[in-house]
């Protein structure tokens, strides 16, 4: 190949001439090595099904030659968890809470779906700190039921923010890592929340990879916008006809309809509303008051009249 029967001086006419260019410019040849990214020593603390999804990738990742985990643990609560099967399925230690022995064994942790308050003595023997994926665009919907209070209040946009845990506080960390979403239309709590858990995933990977960076990046939750996301009860699954328009109930039903039935009072009783079916039009006009009921021949369905939106 490199003997070239061609004397132009644009070619090099042998190996040896070739051998010596590179010698004598080793700068044009020789590329700067990039710092190697670290591998992490991690200790992953989840429950339920959103929190495996991060630790499915997590785990992925351990796996590969050139993966962002060197070493992956696993602390979750008694019972018969989400997070537990997958652990025990994918030969990963498992701790019990509250952890044991951490100095000196983990360089990083990661909560996701925890439920549990992390004290000082804890997230100070990891030198990187503690990491928190969380379903929502913080500080906007701070606290345990992110996604259900999205839907249930039709917001058009969402996202997943990762956050450093600070002592006793849920939610209020410094911001590492954020990505916004559109809600798609008519999806559930369900559907959404499955969606964000592998968004939340992909994410915490991200982070991970650049931790150092992000770290030193990291911004304060700023004071505007905070909103709460307290657990869903069937509290919230009462409906006031007099008071709720159709879309506010068709938001009800889709953030916690597969969870707790929607109820409400019929002749003194209290009713579920199994199959809900959700918004419709009808140019009935024989009683105008919320809270009406009559039978829709075109839906086959029971309508009931909502108040009127302002």
């Amino acid at each position: 190949m490199w003997m070239n029967r061609k004397t132009g001086g644009a070619f090099l006419k042998t190996l040896d001439h070739v051998l010596n260019v590179l010698k004598f410019n080793t700068s044009v040849w020789i590329r700067r090595a990039e710092p190697p990214r670290p591998a992490w020593r991690l200790l992953f603390f989840g429950t339920d099904h959103f929190a495996v999804e991060s630790l499915r990738l997590l785990t992925f990742c351990r796996n590969r030659k050139e993966g962002v985990v060197e070493k992956l643990e696993v602390v979750t609560l008694p019972g018969d968890l989400p997070v537990k099967r997958f652990a025990q399925q994918n030969q990963l230690t498992l701790h019990n809470w509250p952890p044991h022995d951490v100095e000196g064994q983990y360089d990083v942790g990661v909560v996701v779906s925890f439920g549990r308050l992390l004290h000082a003595g804890l997230i100070d023997k990891f030198p990187f700190g503690i990491l928190n994926v969380h379903p929502s665009l913080l500080p906007r919907w701070r606290g345990p039921a992110p996604v259900f209070h999205t839907i249930m209040h039709d917001d058009t946009l969402t996202g997943v923010t990762i956050i450093q845990i600070l002592p006793n506080k849920f939610d209020i960390g410094p911001i590492l890592n954020q990505e916004l979403y559109q809600v798609p239309e008519n999806c559930t709590a369900d559907e959404l929340g499955a969606f964000l858990a592998i968004k939340g995933a992909h994410l915490l990977i991200d982070t991970l990879m650049k931790l150092p960076e992000k770290i030193a990046n990291k911004r304060e939750q700023g004071t505007m916008g905070v909103t709460f996301a307290p657990k869903i009860n069937t509290s919230m699954s009462w409906i006031d006809w007099e008071e709720q328009t159709c879309d506010q109930i068709t938001c009800l039903s889709r953030a916690i309809g597969s969870r707790i039935p929607l109820r409400t009072m019929w002749m003194g009783k209290t009713i579920k509303l199994l199959d809900f079916i959700g918004k419709c039009h009808t140019s009935d006009q024989r009683n105008q008051n919320p809270g009406s009921v009559y039978y829709d021949k075109d839906s086959n369905a029971l309508a009931v009249r909502c108040k009127c939106p302002v």
